[in-house]
């Protein structure tokens, strides 16, 4: 039975979310006050565990999700043939076994088996996990299970793109004939590892979006961490070491192995499946007839495939070495775990991934790092610019200033080495993970000796790249490794081809040495960049500033008063039919594709001009307005060449900075978005209205502001809202 909780406890009977733009806002002020760590993360899809399970508690009711409802929806397309899919019962553990447990003597990669879900890169990383407490408490919460506070939920946290989200689910698991389909337990009645499935699923959409995905993307999730891809293909000198670090650290590891001739999953004659995620769960060094041999220890999510070469279960390699070393790592079992030499992982495996929650084992350094947190948005035509193979555009990219600046003697212990991480990480707007787009990804970091402002297109032509990631990955996140000096950078994030629009998080880490009495090295990070030209230095607001640009300066009285005398009623004012017939006519002038000025648009230009909050515009109002007009469209006509009456949205940034207006980049993607066509481009009645609104509401808040925020009472927000 269906508690719809989600609706009584949350949104208190309104269904209706708030715009997009306000949760944004919402979310950057929660951010600034903690929302979204670990201690404090937010509620995915506004459902609270303890009020839910409280209520079902004095209510005796066993919860069911209805966000995430026990029906072929959450099941996915494609997953199921039609004939299991009608055969579907979801039941909870307690309709199945006797005496269901979450966990039982700690948890362990042992604990489950796979079902028929092809998410073996999901658990792997579970497997990995499986070693670390601290991951493992930040992803399960201790404060539930099957017993006195049983009420049939549970939730999981996981980090989505830089931020915690705690996750509920209720116990329902779909099953046929009283099988599990999916994950289930193994040996035991243990459910966590099925539940925490479960609660991924829902993350992502539904069971089927996990049915091909990265290790990586789990990884991340579970650790909010740093990740670092290697390619064994060519491994480094050093990555025995590297492995062996990261072993002792806080870290989850995995590995892949190549895809074979045909798509899908095929055993190998050495017992390897192609295409396949394994987990890395340990290494070690024996002694074999009086030599080293480095040994890794691999996982395969399956339970079963395990290699048969040197140093799988039943070697004869394992007489060689001591009865200790035999005692602590050989256990002949068919569970899927097996050993394999360094040189063997080298050549059947081909990418190597670590998430570790600091990147001190990258090098061995004991030193502190700091970290920086940045959210951005390529926007097709505005800020989507692709890489340097399109210089005409990669200047659009968002813009990033990072100063390094060092001092002290015990720099130079750094230098030399490598001491920059930066991961990038792509953000669909896809409720489903599969609908996601992966677009190729990676960065540019140029080294510049004068502050300046939004960086032109001759600045990156030719000009010093310091540094750049080797390929365009089209994967989820993407991270390179490497060494800045002292000094101030641009680095610009990209996609590989222009207009491949989407959200992005990027994490700067950087070594950090602070001594009491010495700054070694400051990390100074800024977002940076205001678009356009230099902004007055009176001006203190981030998002919109203007220059000294009167348009009234440069028209005549005469103009304006010939054409209000054509259009005013009897009462020398004029009313938004009127302006409507007034703009299309003398601004237009000849037929619009796009259909002009609107009458809507129009009762919100008078509503922005209207000081007698009359409705109408008379003589004095109009004047300013009609100023305004032939400004702004004198302008436009200046950049739209092909005198299309349509501007290219890469041509609008220049525009607006043409007027004198200067928008952050954030603010032009929102204008983008809300005034552009379906084509990329703007017209001239929306370029007008676009420059009006920026006026009347930057204006709204310079007068209503006592300080850096405005507050309104409901009923003047309201006032300003309806009338404008």
């Amino acid at each position: 039975m269906s508690s719809h909780l989600g609706v009584e406890l949350e949104e208190k009977g309104s269904k209706m979310p708030p715009p997009g733009v306000i949760l944004d806002i919402i979310e950057q002020r929660n951010r600034r006050e903690g929302v979204g760590s670990l201690e404090n993360p937010l509620k995915f899809r506004g459902q609270d565990f303890h009020s839910l399970r409280q209520y079902c508690l004095s209510h005796r009711l066993r919860f069911v999700d209805d966000t995430f409802p026990p029906d072929s929806s959450s099941i996915g397309p494609g997953l199921l043939e039609d004939r299991d899919l009608a055969n579907v019962v979801w039941r909870r553990p307690r309709e199945i076994v006797k005496n269901p447990q979450l966990i039982v003597d700690g948890v362990s990669r042992f604990d489950f088996g796979q079902g028929r879900l092809g998410d073996c890169w999901f658990l792997a990383s579970i497997g990995a996990m499986t070693f670390q407490e601290k991951v493992l408490k930040q992803v399960l919460p201790i404060d539930q299970g099957f017993g006195d506070l049983y009420a049939g939920i549970f939730h999981f946290r996981f980090w989505r793109f830089g931020k915690w989200v705690d996750v509920v689910v209720d116990d329902k698991l779909p099953t046929i004939n009283n099988m599990f389909i999916f994950v289930h337990p193994k040996t035991t009645s243990e459910f966590w590892a099925a539940l925490l499935e479960k609660a991924y699923a829902k993350v992502c959409g539904s069971y089927s979006d996990l049915a091909m995905g990265y290790l990586s993307e789990a990884m991340l999730d579970f650790t909010g961490g740093v990740y670092v891809g290697f390619n064994l293909r060519n491994a480094s000198p050093d990555l025995w070491d590297v492995i062996s670090r990261a072993v002792k650290h806080v870290s989850l590891l995995g590995c892949l192995t190549p895809q074979g001739e045909k798509s899908g999953n095929s055993e190998l004659p050495n017992g390897l499946v192609t295409g396949h995620a394994y987990a890395v769960t340990g290494v070690t060094q024996v002694m074999s007839y009086g030599c080293p041999v480095r040994l890794v220890r691999v996982w395969n999510p399956w339970g079963q495939a395990e290699w048969t070469g040197d140093w799988s279960d039943r070697s004869s390699l394992w007489r060689s070495v001591s009865v200790e070393d035999r005692t602590n790592c050989l256990q002949i079992a068919d569970n899927g775990e097996f050993w394999i030499s360094f040189e063997h992982f080298l050549q059947n495996f081909c990418m190597l991934e670590i998430c570790c929650l600091s990147p001190n084992f990258l090098d061995g350094s004991s030193c502190r790092w700091a970290s920086s947190y940045h959210e951005g948005r390529w926007v097709a035509g505005v800020t989507a610019g692709g890489c340097t193979n399109y210089m005409d555009t990669f200047w659009t990219n968002p813009q990033y200033l990072l100063t390094i600046t060092a001092t002290g003697p015990e720099y130079s212990e750094h230098q030399g080495s490598r001491n920059t991480l930066v991961t990038l990480i792509q953000k669909s707007d896809k409720s489903h993970r599969h609908l996601a787009p992966n677009y190729g990804i990676g960065f540019y970091v140029y080294l510049f000796q004068t502050q300046r402002q939004k960086f032109p297109s001759s600045f990156f032509d030719g000009h010093n790249l310091f540094a750049k990631t080797e390929s365009f990955p089209d994967a989820r996140e993407m991270t390179a490794f490497f060494q800045l000096m002292p000094g101030r950078y641009v680095i610009v994030p990209s996609t590989k081809h222009p207009n491949e629009a989407c959200s992005f998080v990027m994490k700067i880490f950087s070594k950090f040495n602070i001594l009491a009495e010495y700054g070694i090295l400051f990390l100074h990070l800024v977002r940076a960049f205001h678009l356009g030209a230099q902004i007055p230095a009176a001006s203190k607001h981030g998002n919109f500033a203007r220059q000294k640009i009167n348009p009234s300066d440069r028209y005549k009285v005469d103009d304006f008063q010939h054409v209000f005398r054509q259009y005013h009623d009897q009462y020398m004012e004029v009313d938004a039919e009127q302006l409507q017939m007034l703009l299309n006519e003398k601004t237009i002038r000849g037929k619009s594709e796009t259909g002009g000025f609107a009458l809507d648009t129009c009762r919100s230009i008078i509503a922005m001009m209207d000081l007698s909050v009359t409705g109408k515009l008379n003589s004095k109002e109009f004047s300013r307005l009609w100023k305004r007009v032939l400004f702004y469209r004198e302008i436009f006509l200046k950049f739209d060449i092909s005198r299309s009456g349509r501007l290219p949205l890469s041509k609008l940034r220049d525009a607006i900075q043409a007027t004198g207006s200067i928008v952050s980049e954030g603010l032009l993607n929102l204008t983008a978005l809300r005034y552009s066509s379906s084509s990329g481009e703007i017209s001239l009645e929306s370029f007008i209205y676009l420059l009006l609104r920026l006026d009347y509401m930057d204006k709204t808040f310079r007068n209503m502001t006592k300080g850096d925020g405005i507050h309104l009472e409901e009923k003047e927000w309201l006032y300003l809202t309806i009338y404008s």
